[in-house]
């Protein structure tokens, strides 16, 4: 008596089938047993197939305590991409960045122009505006005023010169667009003989001597200016400036020239030295209030287009002297100018 006998029919049914699909199965994998019997992997697929086999097997009969065992052949786990994998390759990305780097070089180039473009106008017009202030008809004075040619000793207040001319009359304003190059006319030479009082109070103005030609030589201009003698100190500075145009102190030595002639109430000569200044040298020590100066200059002489040109350039050009050292100076200048 086989198997099946004592099985209700449910179960013969299901253990029939079972036998019947194991027996097909085999029958199925006879023949593939039998070509790769002699092949390295024929023992690896023989127990592949057996436990396929059980497995089917635990399905159609289950356990005798009514347990159901699970087949030990489970469908080949599959793997999927994560979202947000990126769709873009490091070459695409590469060259996504090197547009945008070629268009912001564009945009930088196209700022460059137009503010090149800007400059170049303003230079224009500050050229037109300091032509026709330079004086014309002057003549080159051939020594300073005899009064001034006694030296006496040496003294150590020559180094407190430059810190002196910082402060103007007139307030300060800021940074000033670039002027064209105009040369100062040459001084006029003094018109009348210095009186006997004049000369004994210019000869009491000790010029240094210090072993520093240059310096001496501008510290006693100073001095002069200083004093209120203004005829004289024109006369020394420009002495300076035309034997020593490389020295350290010209910047302060141009600017002072002006300011002799402006503090004299010649605001007309005055002008060209303090263009001469600026333009000679833009970061020199006194080229700030030499652009100012040149204002002022212009407002005196009752040009205010031409002074508001150079204000304007102040102001964009030196904004930290501005908002700091020349500040009262540019306030005062701009209020009286009135520009727009």
């Amino acid at each position: 008596m086989n198997g099946l006998t004592g099985m209700t029919k449910p179960r013969r049914m299901r253990a029939a089938a079972g036998t019947t699909l194991a027996a097909f199965l085999l029958g199925t994998c006879a023949p593939a047993l039998a070509q790769s019997a002699t092949g390295p992997d024929s023992e690896a697929r023989l127990r592949r197939i057996e436990a396929e086999v059980k497995a089917l097997q635990r399905q159609v009969f289950p356990g005798g305590d009514g347990k159901y065992f699970a087949p030990q052949v489970t469908a080949p786990v599959t793997t999927t991409e994560a979202p947000g994998t990126p769709a873009s390759t490091p070459v695409s990305d590469l060259l996504t960045r090197m547009d945008a780097v070629e268009a912001s070089i564009q945009r930088l180039t196209a700022q460059s122009e137009e503010t090149s473009n800007r400059v170049a106008q303003i230079e224009a017009k500050l050229a037109a505006a300091a032509a026709p202030a330079t004086p014309t008809g002057a003549a080159d004075p051939a020594a300073a005023p005899g009064a001034a040619a006694a030296p006496v000793a040496a003294t150590a207040a020559a180094s407190a010169a430059p810190a002196a001319m910082a402060a103007p009359a007139q307030a300060a304003p800021p940074p000033a667009p670039q002027l064209a190059s105009t040369k100062p006319a040459p001084t006029k030479p003094v018109a009348a003989k210095p009186s006997a009082q004049r000369i004994a109070a210019v000869q009491k103005i000790v010029k240094p001597e210090t072993g520093n030609a240059a310096d001496d030589e501008y510290s006693y201009g100073f001095r002069l200016w200083e004093a209120k003698f203004y005829p004289e100190a024109q006369q020394q500075l420009r002495l300076y400036v035309d034997k020593y145009p490389k020295d350290a102190k010209i910047s302060f030595g141009r600017n002072l020239l002006g300011r002799a002639f402006l503090d004299d109430g010649k605001p007309r000569e005055a002008a060209p030295w303090f263009l001469q200044n600026y333009q000679a040298d833009k970061k020199g020590a006194r080229a700030p209030d030499s652009l100012l100066m040149l204002a002022e200059s212009m407002r005196q002489l009752g040009d205010t287009r031409r002074g508001c040109i150079a204000l304007g350039e102040f102001a964009e050009a030196y904004p930290g002297e501005a908002a700091a050292r020349l500040k009262a100076q540019y306030d005062a200048v701009r209020s009286a100018l009135k520009c727009e």
